[in-house]
C-alpha cells in the first residue's frame, strides 16, 4: 500500500488540483473544529434554562471526547486503505448530524448524544485530514496543527458573539454551522484522493501502533506531551466560562468565549510566529502559564487570568506541534494515518480524564483549589514528556 501524490487513483473524481485541494481540506478541517467548540459559551445558557449542576457540563463535554477517542480507535486509521476523501466526507456529515440534534433535541440527553456523534466525526477527521494535508502539500504538517487549534479557537468566539447579540443563541449557531458543514462536504468531494486503493481491502481491525519497538518510548513521550496540551485546551474549552463566573465573578458569555478563544488562538499564533521546532520554548511557556493562571484566580485578577491564558495556550500549541512533528517523523507513509490516529487518541484522552476530574472536584472544592490541583498534575506530565521529547529533538 502506498500514497500516490503524482497521479490520481483510477476512478477518482476530482475537479480541483492539489493546491486548491489543500485549501479546501484546510477550510473544511477549520469549520469542523470550530463547530466542535462553538457550544462552549452556550453551556451556561443551557444550565440557566434547565438548572443542571456544573458537573453536568463536564459530562456533556466528556461525551464529545469519548466519541473522539472511540472513533480514533475504531476508524481513525481506515483512511490508509479506504482513502482520505470518503472518510473526511463521512466525518463532516457526522458533524452535520450533530448540528441537527442540537436543533431538534436541545435537552440534556440530546446534548450528550449530539456531542457523542460530533466527537465521533472529529475523531475520524483529525488524523485523516492531517495526513491528507501533508500528502497534498509535502512538508506542510505545521499547517495541520495550526488549522486544528485555529478552528478550535474560532468556535468559542463565534458562539460567544452569537450568545450575546442574537435573539436565538441556542439555534442560530447550529443553523450556521449546518450550512457550512454541508458545503464543506460537497467541496471535499472535488478534492484529489492521495491514497491508492487496493482491489482487495485488508481485513478490518481496530487501531494499533505500527512502529518499530525502538521508537515506542519516543512515541509515548510525544503522546504524553499531546495529552498534557489537550488537557489545557480542554480546561478552557469546557470550563473557562465557569471559572470566570465562579472564581472571578465575570458572568459574561462573550468573555467566557473570548477566554477559550485566547487559549486556542495563542496556540495557533505561536506556531506561526515561532517557526521551526521550539520544544524548549513550548515547555517554558506552559510552565509559566500553569503558574500565572491559578495565581490570577487566587488573586481575583481577570487581567492576570487572561495573560496566563495566552501564555499557557501558546505553550500548549507548541507542545502539540512538537508531538505531531515527532510522531510524523516516526511513521512510514503507508501507516501515517494509523500512527497519527494513535497520537490523537492519546491527545483526546487529555480532554476526558482531567476535565471530567476537575468537573467532579468542583462539586466539593472551590474552583481555585481545583485549578491549583490541575496545574500541579499538569506540571508533572509536562516534565515527564519533556524528558522524552528533548532527547529526541
Amino acid at each position: 500500500m502506498s500514497t500516490n501524490l503524482a497521479s490520481r487513483p483510477a476512478g477518482a473524481v476530482a475537479r480541483v488540483g492539489h493546491g486548491a485541494g489543500f485549501g479546501v481540506i484546510a477550510a473544511a478541517f477549520t469549520v469542523a473544529m470550530a463547530f466542535s467548540t462553538v457550544p462552549t459559551p452556550l453551556y451556561g445558557l443551557y444550565q440557566q434554562r434547565d438548572g443542571f449542576p456544573t458537573v453536568m457540563i463536564t459530562v456533556i463535554f466528556a461525551a464529545y471526547a469519548v466519541g473522539v477517542m472511540a472513533s480514533l480507535y475504531l476508524a481513525g486509521h481506515v483512511s490508509d486503505w479506504l482513502g482520505r476523501r470518503p472518510v473526511i466526507i463521512s466525518a463532516l456529515l457526522a458533524e452535520a448530524m450533530s448540528a441537527v440534534l442540537f436543533l431538534l433535541w436541545p435537552d440534556v440527553p440530546g446534548l450528550i448524544v449530539a456531542r457523542l456523534i460530533g466527537g465521533f466525526g472529529i475523531g475520524a477527521l483529525t488524523a485523516t485530514a492531517t495526513a491528507h494535508l501533508s500528502e497534498l502539500r509535502p512538508r506542510a504538517g505545521r499547517v495541520a496543527t495550526i488549522v486544528n487549534l485555529g478552528g478550535l479557537a474560532l468556535g468559542p468566539l463565534i458562539g460567544g458573539v452569537l450568545a450575546t447579540y442574537v435573539t436565538s443563541p441556542l439555534t442560530v449557531p447550529y443553523v450556521l454551522f449546518l450550512v457550512l458543514l454541508l458545503a464543506s462536504a460537497f467541496a471535499v468531494s472535488l478534492v484529489p484522493e492521495t491514497v491508492e486503493r487496493q482491489e482487495e481491502r485488508p481485513a478490518y481491525r481496530p487501531q494499533r501502533i505500527s512502529l518499530p519497538r525502538s521508537s515506542r518510548p519516543v512515541f509515548f513521550g510525544a503522546v504524553t506531551g499531546a495529552f498534557a496540551s489537550f488537557a489545557i485546551m480542554g480546561l478552557f474549552t469546557a470550563l473557562a466560562p465557569t471559572l470566570l463566573s465562579g472564581a472571578l465573578h465575570e458572568p459574561s458569555r462573550l468573555l467566557g468565549g473570548v477566554a477559550a478563544f485566547a487559549a486556542q488562538a495563542s496556540g495557533a499564533v505561536a506556531q506561526i510566529v515561532l517557526r521551526g521546532d521550539r520544544p524548549k520554548t513550548g515547555i517554558a511557556l506552559t510552565v509559566v502559564g500553569l503558574v500565572v493562571v491559578p495565581a490570577g484566580v487566587l488573586l481575583g485578577s481577570v487581567t492576570m487570568f487572561f495573560v496566563g491564558t495566552v501564555i499557557i495556550g501558546a505553550g500548549a500549541g507548541l507542545g502539540f506541534r512538537t508531538a505531531v512533528a515527532t510522531v510524523s517523523g516516526l511513521a512510514d507513509p503507508a501507516h501515517r494515518g494509523e500512527v497519527l490516529a494513535a497520537l490523537f487518541l492519546g491527545a483526546y484522552a487529555g480532554l476526558v480524564v482531567p476535565v471530567l476530574g476537575i468537573g467532579v472536584a468542583l462539586v466539593w472544592l472551590p474552583s481555585s483549589t481545583a485549578l491549583v490541583l490541575f496545574a500541579a498534575l499538569e506540571l508533572v506530565l509536562v516534565a515527564w514528556a519533556a524528558r522524552r521529547t528533548l532527547r529526541t529533538t
